[in-house]
């Protein structure tokens, strides 16, 4: 008697790779990009801030640096918002 394993198994072992994330795909490269893009602008900006504190960097540059952080983090904010937002609204759809 040849018994073989769970064939829900068997079957989940082969489709697996298909449900795998796509790394090569346009959605997670973008993401990427965006968060890549958000840790410069807040570098960036502490850059500026420590140049600015030892008189490297004029207050202009300083205020610049600043606003372009804050409106990276609202923006980063926003989107965290939306993404949480989009979760419960799905929770909330019945089965």
């Amino acid at each position: 008697m040849d018994i073989s394993s769970n064939p829900v198994a068997q079957a989940y072992a082969a489709n697996r790779p298909a449900t795998a994330p796509d790394p090569a795909s346009g959605a997670s490269s973008a993401f990427g990009q965006a968060a890549k893009g958000f840790i410069e602008t807040l570098q960036q900006s502490e850059q500026t801030a420590m140049s600015a504190m030892s008189g490297g960097a004029d207050p202009h540059a300083l205020v610049q640096a600043l606003a372009q952080t804050e409106l990276a983090v609202e923006t980063a904010v926003t989107v965290r918002n939306k993404v949480v937002e989009a979760y419960q609204e799905i929770l909330r759809m019945p089965v």
